[in-house]
């Protein structure tokens, strides 16, 4: 299994199909019909994963 944002294989498994990635520090979790992916916040709090965030910083690269 790769990470779906880094496509790191550092993957661990932290519960019932929610997974873990050493690499990029993200957790994601595989839902029936797509991959849900968690920022980690400040207080250890998972926060859902904006994609606009990630299309601005590829357009200001």
């Amino acid at each position: 299994m790769n990470c779906p944002v880094c496509d790191g294989r550092s993957i661990g498994k932290v519960g019932v199909e929610q997974f873990f990635c050493w690499d990029c520090c993200i957790e994601f979790s595989n839902q029936v019909d797509k991959v849900v992916i968690y920022n980690l916040g400040e207080d250890g709090s998972l926060v859902v994963w904006d994609d606009s965030l990630m299309n601005m910083e590829q357009t200001a690269v």
